[in-house]
C-alpha cells in the first residue's frame, strides 16, 4: 500500500510539474560519450521488442549528471551514464533537488586510450612523460624542486627515445568522465613519480589537485569536445597528433588509429579487465527511481542492459570493446539493478 501510494505521488508530482505532461512513452537517457555507444546498442535491441526506443543524449558524464540531478519530472531525464563514479557533491545535490532514490549499476571497464594515427609512429609512454608533456605546471627541467610553467614542445625535449614531433593531443573537456578519469589515473598517475610532489598531498590536498590534475592551456591540448569518433577523424588527417578516447573507440577504428602502450602495457581487452593497464576505469549508469512506473519501459531497458546475452562474457556488449565485471560482481549487480537499490550516499 505505501509502494502504491509513493509511486502515485510521484506520478502526481511529475504531472504538476509546470509544462509537463502526464508521461513520456520514451525513456530519456543522457550522460557520458563513452558509454552513449553501449547505450545506444542496448537502446535499439529494446526497441526492437516492441518497446519504444529510448532517447539518448551523449551530454558528458558532468553534463549528464546536471542534468539528472535537476528534479523529478518527465521534464528531466531518467538515466544518465557515466564514465566515472557519481561524486558525493553530485548525489547532495541530487538529494537537494528532490531526486532521492538512485540506483546505481556499474556496467564494466573501458581503459583510456592515447592514440595516433597508424601512419605515425608508433610510441610507450611512461606515466611520467604523460605527466610533462600535458601537465600545466612541471618541475623545471634546470633541476630542483620547483614548479615552471610547462616548456615541452615536442616529445623529444621529454625523452629522446620519442619522435621529434611537437606535441598536440586532442581530448574531452572538463564535462567529460574520460577526462576527469584521464586526469587522476594517467597525469596524477605521472605527477606522483616524484616523491616531493607527493608529498604535498599529505600537506596540502587542494595545492595537489591544483598541480597534479591541471591540464596545459598553451594550445598543447586541444579540447575536441564529447564527439569521440571526431577526435578519430582528425587524427587521420594529421598523424603527429595524438588522441585521447575510450578503448571502445579504438576497437571500432583498428586499421585507422594505434595506441601507444602506457607503462610498458599495451591496452588490451585482457589488460585492461584485470587491471594491469595503468589507465583503465569502471563505467556506471544511473537510475531514478521515482520516474519508474511513470515513464514507461525503464525496468525492461535495465533487465535487459543487465542481461548476460548483453553484458555477459560472450554478450554483444563485449563485441562493441566492453570489458565485463567478473561473474561475481555482475550477478551482484544485476541483482542490485533490477531490485532498484537505492544508494544511501556512503558508498560515494
Amino acid at each position: 500500500m505505501k509502494a502504491t501510494l509513493a509511486g502515485a505521488a510521484a506520478a502526481l508530482a511529475m504531472a504538476s510539474a509546470p509544462g509537463t505532461a502526464m508521461a513520456r512513452d520514451t525513456i530519456s537517457i543522457v550522460g557520458s560519450s563513452t558509454v552513449y555507444p553501449f547505450a545506444t546498442v542496448v537502446a535499439e535491441r529494446f526497441g526492437r521488442t516492441g518497446n519504444a526506443t529510448p532517447k539518448i543524449e551523449s551530454t558528458g558524464s558532468g553534463g549528464g549528471m546536471k542534468l539528472f540531478c535537476q528534479g523529478v519530472g518527465t521534464q528531466h531525464p531518467d538515466i544518465t551514464n557515466a564514465s566515472r563514479r557519481m561524486k558525493k557533491s553530485e548525489f547532495e545535490l541530487c538529494q537537494s533537488n528532490g531526486v532521492k532514490d538512485i540506483t546505481e549499476v556499474k556496467v564494466g571497464y573501458d581503459g583510456i586510450v592515447i592514440a595516433n594515427s597508424v601512419k605515425g609512429k608508433h610510441i610507450d609512454l611512461s606515466l611520467r612523460e604523460v605527466f610533462l608533456a600535458l601537465a600545466k605546471d612541471v618541475p623545471n627541467p634546470k633541476g630542483g624542486e620547483e614548479l615552471v610553467a610547462n616548456p615541452y614542445k615536442t616529445w623529444k625535449e621529454i625523452n629522446p627515445a620519442l619522435p621529434n614531433v611537437k606535441i598536440e593531443v586532442l581530448g574531452p573537456p572538463p564535462t567529460s568522465g574520460t577526462r576527469d578519469a584521464f586526469n587522476e589515473l594517467a597525469i596524477e598517475g605521472g605527477c606522483k613519480t616524484f616523491p616531493w610532489l607527493k608529498a604535498i598531498k599529505g600537506e596540502d590536498k587542494s595545492k595537489y589537485k591544483a598541480i597534479c590534475r591541471s591540464v596545459r592551456e598553451d594550445g598543447v591540448y586541444v579540447e575536441a569536445g564529447e564527439n569521440d569518433n571526431l577526435i578519430v577523424q582528425k587524427l587521420e588527417k594529421n598523424p603527429n597528433a595524438f588522441g585521447v578516447f575510450g578503448y571502445s573507440f579504438l576497437d571500432q577504428n583498428r586499421g585507422v588509429v594505434q595506441a601507444a602502450n602506457v607503462g610498458g602495457v599495451e591496452p588490451t581487452f585482457e589488460a585492461i579487465g584485470s587491471g594491469e593497464y595503468p589507465v583503465s576505469r569502471s563505467l556506471y549508469f544511473y537510475v531514478k527511481k521515482a520516474h519508474v512506473g511513470v515513464v514507461p519501459g525503464i525496468e525492461g531497458y535495465v533487465k535487459e542492459f543487465t542481461s548476460e546475452k548483453a553484458w555477459g562474457d560472450q554478450g554483444y556488449l563485449s563485441e562493441k570493446g566492453l570489458i565485463p565485471l567478473a561473474d561475481d560482481l555482475r550477478k551482484s549487480m544485476a541483482k542490485q539493478a533490477r531490485s532498484l537499490k537505492p544508494m544511501t550516499g556512503n558508498e560515494l
